[in-house]
């Protein structure tokens, strides 16, 4: 554990844990699960060791097979981790309601599914009102989650986390009359050091987060070869997607607290 935290230190941009260990271990579960198993002997442990020793024994020789499987296993690893940062800046760009032109449509369509399907918070709050005075504990307990996750106004993009930036804009240009996209790069130039470090801090929660959506979405493709793979990607799925969800609410907090204590300091150019 201390190797890794001194590699995370050392290694720029932390590509150790974030890039080539997933990337390892998604090559690997490539290799073994769809390469070695498939889904005839999806829970055969013993060939699965069989196969790994046989892979450690041929890529220890000196013959010329053997560097061949530790190459093309390299490329793999390396292509992998190289590949996932662009897979997971369009995740960010869809999560953040940026949709390229040919996918306007089905924007407007999830937009528009989202808007039936939200209500104000106030009408919920009072429905579980009504459903705990009947008796109906479970829908009224469903019915406080729900309004705790509503947002104040109808949804505007066809993502929560699109909502949620819009929202965190329309908040800073209320409290400082500033708008986000324009002052960035002058906030960026006046903030202290503390202040920088929390917003790269909370980016980095954010590009995380879309990272692991995208490594949730390849092991989920290796299903096709060895199912249980489909099943560990969608648990990811869910688990970075609560993570993201989480990244953005720290995001919009942070950027708007920055520029509110810049603003009120005199120290964001207009």
């Amino acid at each position: 554990m201390g190797l890794l935290v001194e590699l995370q230190k050392r290694i720029p941009d932390r590509w150790f844990l974030r890039r080539f260990l997933p990337a390892g271990l998604f090559v690997a579960l490539a290799l073994v699960g769809g390469g070695q198993l498939g889904q005839r002997h999806w829970n055969d442990l013993g060939l699965a060791r069989e196969r790994i020793a046989a892979a450690l024994r041929l890529s220890r020789g000196t013959t010329a097979d053997g560097a061949a499987v530790l190459v093309l296993v390299a490329v793999a690893v390396v292509a992998a981790a190289f590949a996932v940062p662009f897979a997971a800046g369009a995740i960010g760009a869809l999560a953040s309601g940026s949709w390229p032109w040919w996918l306007a449509p089905l924007g407007r369509r999830l937009t528009a599914w989202r808007v039936r399907r939200w209500a104000p918070p106030g009408d919920i709050a009072r429905e579980a009102v009504r459903a705990r005075a009947a008796g109906r504990e479970l829908r009224a307990d469903r019915l406080d989650a729900r309004r705790a996750r509503s947002a104040p106004v109808a949804p505007c993009c066809p993502t929560w986390s699109g909502d949620r930036f819009r929202a965190a804009e329309a908040e800073v240009r209320t409290r400082t009359g500033l708008d986000v996209g324009d002052a960035w790069t002058g906030l960026l130039l006046t903030v202290p050091d503390t202040s920088r470090t929390t917003l790269s801090e909370a980016r980095e929660g954010y590009d995380a987060a879309c990272e692991g959506l995208a490594w949730s979405i390849a092991v989920t493709f290796v299903g096709v070869w060895w199912w249980p793979a489909a099943l560990l990607g969608v648990v990811l799925w869910l688990a970075f997607r609560q993570a993201l969800r989480r990244a953005v609410e720290v995001l919009c907090r942070t950027t708007a607290a920055v520029f509110a204590l810049q603003h009120d300091d005199g120290a964001v150019p207009p």
